[in-house]
């Protein structure tokens, strides 16, 4: 198939000024993935602004990529603060609690939260999982006695722990 007149323009066009607009993006974007993703739209949305079949000129297409740089910059900013909210809001109480047992469910989530992460699970699994030592076990690829010693000490660092919050 032959090609048309507009789209041997089009090709000369690109081949031009394509290296030139990505590193134009590039500065203004953190990835490369980006400024490709930038460079095209700016010039599919600069062809339909012009609305005809001919190439932009590529001073449209850089304030173009200027512009969406600049939207996509706003975009990631607002995601990156609603994320770091998420994460300090995702720290809510272990515990369903009223307000009578805040201050002991705080106490017990600290005591918790310094037992190491393998007493941690399995505590959770058997008191608020309601699982026995062999599905505990199962769920954690562990021997049942492992569970069940695990347990074991984690109970004996948690009186230790709070026994020194209490004295």
């Amino acid at each position: 198939m032959d090609e048309t007149r507009g789209q041997a323009e089009w090709r000369r066009w690109l081949v031009e000024h394509a290296s030139k607009f990505l590193l134009f993006a590039r500065q203004r974007t953190r990835s490369e993935a980006d400024a490709q993703d930038l460079v095209q739209e700016a010039v599919v949305q600069a062809a339909k602004r012009r609305g005809e079949d001919t190439p932009p000129p590529p001073a449209l297409v850089f304030a173009t990529i200027h512009r969406r740089a600049i939207d996509l910059a706003r975009r990631e900013g607002r995601r990156a603060r609603r994320e770091l909210v998420a994460m300090e809001t995702a720290q809510e109480p272990w515990f369903d609690t009223s307000v009578e047992d805040r201050e002991r469910a705080r106490l017990i989530q600290d005591a918790m939260s310094k037992l190491p992460e393998t007493y941690r699970e399995v505590i959770t699994l058997k008191m608020w999982g309601g699982l026995t030592f062999a599905e505990i076990a199962s769920a954690l690829g562990i021997p049942a006695n492992t569970a069940a010693s695990r347990y074991r000490y984690a109970l004996q660092e948690l009186r230790k722990l709070m026994k020194e919050v209490f004295t």
